[in-house]
């Protein structure tokens, strides 16, 4: 028996859960809570910027009145990369001008506040939008990840988006074989294993 649950639109109310999951699941999928001394940071690179920015793309799975999982896209991956430059990273980059990291994975997204990476040309020719996803360990059952995803696919396709991309950390590479099923291929990899699938 699969536990009862609703996908709907996030909102700012659930920008705490949002910081929460994400920390959560930062390590290839596994609690991350040990290895950042702020547990806002990977939220502020991953999801919170998605919510706010392209939230008609931003979905939660709520189960017994808790926000257990995410799906977030950016339909226009330049585009976003933009806004961020003008209407995010600098005020972290003020609110964090200061900060030295102290734990494992601090410098990781310290530095991409600092020095925002663009998306490697070869990913948005064919697939110009992109999404994360993450569900807590409880909500990994029940088909609730594809159907995350399935919106989000569907609302991309509305939209007149040619192709999506995601990323797969290197060390979580087993959970490839759920996107395969879901449609993506495999594009390329460096930093992270990238898939993508066209609409």
């Amino acid at each position: 028996m699969t536990a009862e649950g609703v996908i709907r639109r996030a909102s700012e109310a659930d920008f705490p859960a949002l910081s929460r999951i994400c920390l959560e699941t930062a390590n290839a999928g596994t609690d991350a809570s040990a290895l950042y001394s702020d547990p806002a940071l990977p939220g502020l690179r991953f999801v919170i910027p998605y919510a706010r920015f392209a939230p008609e793309f931003a979905y939660v799975l709520e189960q017994h009145g808790e926000v257990v999982g995410y799906a977030v896209a950016a339909p226009d991956t330049r585009a976003f990369e933009a806004k961020l430059n003008s209407d995010w990273w600098p005020q972290l980059q003020q609110q964090y001008r200061d900060y030295a990291p102290q734990a494992a994975l601090d410098s990781k997204v310290l530095e991409a506040i600092h020095q925002p990476d663009a998306a490697a040309d070869q990913l948005v020719t064919q697939w110009p939008a992109h999404l994360h996803i993450n569900l807590l360990p409880a909500a990994q059952q029940g088909g609730w990840g594809r159907k995350l995803i399935e919106q989000l696919l569907n609302d991309l396709r509305a939209a007149g988006v040619p192709g999506v991309y995601l990323g797969v950390s290197l060390q979580n590479e087993q959970v490839c074989g759920f996107y395969q099923r879901l449609g993506f291929t495999p594009i390329m990899r460096s930093n992270a294993i990238y898939m993508g699938q066209l609409l």
